[in-house]
């Protein structure tokens, strides 16, 4: 009979101790997300990612707060965040310390996210508002942007959802080279 794994057995990390591990060599930046419940949820995602830092820029919402909290179970204390009021700012100083920028947009030159190898340096992947993207200044600094292939109707999916699946497939096999 299939049993469901208790935390005990799980093996996770204490926020203390998740502190003290080495984390993958990627930073996520939020540019203007409006929803607390996006937020929370893109911590919690890169808590299980253990990514480096999260980038608050904007009018996006920081910790402490009580929607926030909702949704990143605990992340919201664990993962290294800081807020920047704005994201062109926080992204030139990245990049002048060698990071390489990526926005998850849709523009006329996209690389799907199939195609896209992530490289093994310092990589920031850049979210956008949840209705106008990201911001057209940003995308101007990045170094590409990339699209997740999608074959609905709709034509974006939410920003929580689509960090999920880029930082699975950029960061996810980051993580698996860390010591526990």
């Amino acid at each position: 009979m299939v049993e469901k794994l208790s935390n005990t057995l799980l093996n996770r990390l204490s926020t203390d101790d998740f502190k003290a591990v080495p984390k993958v060599q990627v930073s996520v930046l939020l540019d203007n997300v409006r929803s607390m419940h996006n937020v929370g949820s893109i911590l919690r995602t890169c808590d299980a990612f253990r990514i480096s830092e999260v980038i608050l820029c904007g009018i996006t919402g920081t910790p402490p707060h009580r929607e926030i909290a909702k949704t990143a179970l605990g992340a919201d204390r664990s993962v290294n965040w800081r807020y920047a009021a704005s994201a062109n700012e926080a992204l030139r100083e990245l990049k002048q310390n060698g990071a390489q920028l990526f926005a998850v947009e849709q523009t006329t030159e996209s690389v799907s996210l199939d195609s896209f190898s992530p490289p093994s340096a310092h990589c920031v992947y850049i979210f956008g508002n949840e209705i106008d993207g990201v911001s057209t200044d940003v995308l101007e600094i990045c170094d590409v942007c990339i699209e997740i292939p999608q074959a609905g109707t709709k034509h974006s999916l939410n920003v929580s959802v689509a960090a999920g699946i880029i930082l699975w497939h950029c960061a996810a096999p980051l993580l698996r080279q860390l010591p526990c």
